[in-house]
C-alpha cells in the first residue's frame, strides 16, 4: 500500500508561511507528497521560498508541477531553482519513479493547458496566435503520452497535472470559462495508456471526483478538498481516504 498526500492551488505567500509549515509537518506515514501546481500567488521566487521552507518538514519526497500562477511574472527559472534547491522534484513534461518498500511508483508530471471540452473547444484554425495556443496543448498531450509509455512497467502509475483533463471535475465552475480550465485533449493519452489515478487542480469551484473511462480523476485544488492535503492509498487500484 502506497500513501500519497495531494493538494493543489496553495498560492503561497509570506503570510501563509506558518500555516504551510504546520501542514507539511503534520503529514504522518506518507510515502509521497504531490502538489498539482499553483504553489505561489504570482510566481515570485520569494513565494516559492515559502513552499520550500514548508516542504523541509516533510519526511517524504515532494513532487510538483507548475500552474498558471507560478508562471505569471515570467520568473519560472528562478522559481524552479528555489524549489529544486530545497529538494522538491519539479516535473515539466517529465517523469520520476520512486521505490516504496519494493513497489515502483511512476509519476508523469506536466502542467497541461487550455483548449476546452465538447461544445467549447479551441480549434487549430485561424490566427497564428490562436494556433500557437492549440500547438502548446499538443505538446502537453505528447508529453503525457511519452511519460505514460515511460512508466508503463511501474506497479503504481500516477498522472499529475494542473489543468483539468476532463469536464467531470469542473462541475460547479461556470461553463463559460471551462475552455480556460483545461482540455479533453489531455484525456486521449490517459485513456490509451491508463494510469491508476490522475490528479489536477486549477478548478477552484469544481468537483472532487471525476473519471476518464475507468481511470479516476481527482481535483485536489485546496478550495475543493477544503483541507491541507487529501490522502490517497494506492495498491494498483486507486482508493481515496480522508486525511
Amino acid at each position: 500500500m502506497v500513501r500519497i498526500a495531494a493538494v493543489g492551488d496553495v498560492h503561497a505567500a509570506p503570510e501563509k508561511r506558518e500555516a504551510l509549515r504546520t501542514a507539511f509537518a503534520s503529514l504522518d506515514g506518507v510515502d509521497l507528497v504531490l502538489v498539482a501546481g499553483d504553489l505561489t500567488t504570482h510566481g515570485e521566487p520569494e513565494q516559492a521560498a515559502v513552499v520550500a521552507d514548508a516542504a523541509a518538514g516533510s519526511t517524504a519526497p515532494v513532487v510538483t508541477v507548475l500552474g498558471n500562477h507560478d508562471l505569471h511574472v515570467d520568473r519560472a527559472d528562478e522559481l524552479v531553482a528555489v524549489l529544486e534547491g530545497a529538494g522538491i522534484v519539479v516535473l515539466d513534461r517529465a517523469t520520476r519513479t520512486f521505490d516504496v518498500r519494493g513497489t515502483s511508483v511512476g509519476v508523469v508530471g506536466t502542467k497541461g493547458f487550455v483548449g476546452g471540452f465538447p461544445d467549447s473547444q479551441l480549434p487549430d484554425f485561424g490566427e497564428a496566435l490562436l494556433r500557437r495556443v492549440y500547438a502548446e496543448t499538443t505538446e502537453e498531450v505528447l508529453a503525457l503520452e511519452r511519460g505514460l509509455e515511460e512508466i508503463r512497467g511501474c506497479d503504481v502509475r500516477i498522472v499529475l497535472l494542473h489543468y483539468a483533463p476532463t469536464a467531470s471535475t469542473l462541475a460547479g465552475e461556470p461553463e463559460t470559462i471551462w475552455t480556460f480550465l483545461g482540455s479533453d485533449r489531455l484525456a486521449v493519452p490517459i485513456a490509451a495508456h491508463p494510469p491508476h489515478i490522475v490528479l489536477h487542480g486549477h478548478g477552484h469551484a469544481g468537483t472532487f471526483r471525476g473519471a476518464i473511462g475507468d481511470v479516476p480523476v481527482y481535483n485536489v485544488a485546496q478550495p475543493v478538498i477544503k483541507r491541507d492535503f487529501w490522502i490517497f492509498e494506492l495498491d494498483g487500484e486507486s482508493r481515496e481516504r480522508r486525511g
